[in-house]
């Protein structure tokens, strides 16, 4: 089975569609899938449900989809850095599902492992817990979390062999992994592709059995999300 395409174009050409979930991997800018969020803002389906940890900034990730309009609803754990996703949920054109992160990336991972729901502490006495099951165990309150499954999903891995298993890069791992689990099908952009048999079994991160697409692309801008520097170096 020949799972790398030519470009990200071609691969989600013929699977996403209007009015889909759509997962994206990535942490803040870190390990987002660049060129595949460009190729759904070019292929111009509308009405999607996005999960991500966040909404991107203002014209780069996840915000050109919120830009052009083609996001109805985000399902994310941070959308501070992003002034139009701010614009259209206060005039009340976008649907937000504000979900604490540590549940959103266990959220994803459960539908990954095929766990419907689970419970757990946190949002408890809050509007995260308002209209779920609340149960208690051992003494403690609980609220019910309904685990994440979407129809696709885009992952950005660091390096990945042609059956699809991935290895990726420091901090993107910290939302890749259960977003590539989490997709009905999954497309992963990754910066360098080697043999079946390169990478060390110890090492790989995420098995190829989660991943049906590749997409090579070596140069993705990688951009800084906020760029700090000491007194001295200004």
């Amino acid at each position: 089975m020949n799972k790398v395409y030519s470009d990200a174009s071609s691969a989600l050409s013929d699977i996403v569609k209007d009015g889909q979930t759509i997962a994206v991997g990535g942490f803040g800018l870190c390990g987002i899938p660049e060129a595949l969020i460009a190729a759904l803002r070019d292929s111009g389906v509308q009405n999607l449900t996005a999960i991500s940890n966040n909404a991107g900034v203002d014209g780069f990730g996840l915000g050109q989809l919120l830009t052009t309009r083609q996001i109805k609803k985000m399902i994310a754990s941070y959308v501070g850095e992003n002034k139009e996703f701010e614009r259209q949920y206060l005039a009340g054109e976008l649907e937000l599902e504000f979900t604490p992160q540590g549940t959103l990336a266990e959220k994803l991972r459960a539908g990954g492992a095929g766990i419907p729901a689970f419970f757990t502490k946190t949002g408890v006495g809050t509007l995260v817990a308002e209209g779920k099951e609340i149960r208690e165990f051992d003494g403690a309150k609980y609220v019910m979390e309904r685990s994440l499954v979407a129809d696709v999903s885009l992952v950005k891995a660091h390096k990945a062999d042609r059956a699809g298993n991935l290895v990726f890069n420091k901090t993107a791992r910290n939302f890749n992994p259960n977003v590539a689990m989490a997709g009905k099908i999954t497309v992963v952009e990754v910066e360098e592709l080697v043999e079946v048999g390169e990478l060390d079994p110890d090492q790989i991160h995420t098995a190829g059995i989660f991943v049906h697409r590749i997409v090579v692309n070596a140069t993705s801008e990688k951009r800084i999300e906020q760029r700090t520097v000491s007194a001295a170096a200004k």
